[in-house]
């Protein structure tokens, strides 16, 4: 009988060289636990922000000196492997994906999540790997455009980092709703988020969105590349520029624009909201994924040992869609 597993373990902050591959124990489910072997699980901005400790601020949730928990990623998708004697949600062999926020540890084989945790049924429309990907992209522009910003049908949107995973969730989603959408990305996705249902495209290499002659009801800037004060001008006499990229000039923006002026800056951190929201996006999303309204793009699948290969991707600057680790090829 297997009791060890492969995982990623971090000892320490720093760069992707603190990062390992290990043996590890495989974890045992309580009697009200589920062990889920995990097919695949996102690998994302926040994970390599979060592998340096930085901002510090950071740390106060997930370790101030090191890491809380030595496996990172919160994304996932997997088969359900053994359940303890008290679940009843959930069945061995049921597909599930969703999101481990307080202990982590979805870049490894195998995770133990309580029943009533942030995951449910996987829906057959999609793939484990695009599965993975959802609280990143898709739940946290879902966020942003329904709850942040309050988007409404015939309104003209901005999105900025449109190529990247919350933006081309972004895009799809705001058609969804009935918006008008201009997304901003470089002249080699040009293409990619016409498809995704943009309508106007701006080439960021050749022209600065906030000096062109349009206005928007809303810049959603999922990559905090702008400001507040740099889009000000861009924005409609009720406009609001929103990012999930926090920084102090943001922080002080939000605060002042709530106090002053009919032009708002906004941030939200999804992760952090009540577990009953969180619960309620990640099943809108389920259905917006089931019914093929929002479709996530893979870019690039690694395998755990491939962590290097992963982060340097990110590092780019140049990540298209999404990226995720493939424990058992689809």
């Amino acid at each position: 009988m297997q009791t060890t597993m492969k995982a990623i373990i971090q000892p320490s902050y720093g760069g992707p060289e603190v990062l390992q591959l290990a043996e590890v124990k495989l974890p045992t489910p309580g009697t009200k636990d589920v062990l889920i072997k995990v097919i695949a699980s996102s690998v994302t901005t926040a994970d390599s922000m979060m592998m340096t400790g930085k901002p510090y601020v950071g740390r106060l949730m997930i370790g101030l000196t090191k890491p809380k928990y030595p496996t990172p990623g919160t994304g996932f998708a997997g088969i359900v492997e053994a359940i303890g004697t008290e679940v009843t949600a959930y069945k061995v062999g049921d597909e599930v994906f969703g999101e481990s926020l307080k202990t982590f540890g979805t870049q490894a084989e195998y995770l133990v999540l309580a029943e009533d945790d942030l995951y449910m049924h996987k829906p057959a429309a999609i793939s484990f790997e695009e599965a993975a990907t959802v609280g990143d992209g898709v739940m946290t522009s879902i966020n942003f455009l329904t709850m942040v910003t309050k988007l409404q049908p015939g309104q003209h949107v901005l999105i900025n980092g449109a190529a990247g995973s919350l933006g081309s969730a972004a895009v799809q989603i705001a058609r969804n709703l009935g918006a008008r959408v201009t997304a901003v990305c470089s002249a080699k996705n040009i293409d990619f988020v016409k498809k995704l249902g943009a309508h106007e495209v701006i080439d960021y290499t050749r022209e600065d969105f906030t000096l062109c002659e349009n206005t928007f009801d809303i810049i959603y800037d999922t990559v905090g590349k702008s400001s507040f004060a740099a889009a000000k001008r861009s924005l409609t006499a009720q406009g609001v520029y929103a990012s999930p990229v926090l920084s102090s000039k943001l922080l002080k923006d939000v605060i002042i624009s709530s106090l002053f002026g009919s032009k708002k800056a906004k941030f939200s951190a999804t992760g952090a909201l009540p577990f009953k929201v969180k619960q309620q996006l990640q099943a809108t999303a389920r259905e917006l994924l089931a019914l093929g309204k929002v479709k996530p793009f893979i870019s690039k699948k690694f395998r755990l040992e491939e962590f290097q290969d992963a982060h340097a991707y990110i590092a780019s600057g140049h990540k298209k869609g999404n990226i995720v680790f493939v424990n058992s090829w689809q």
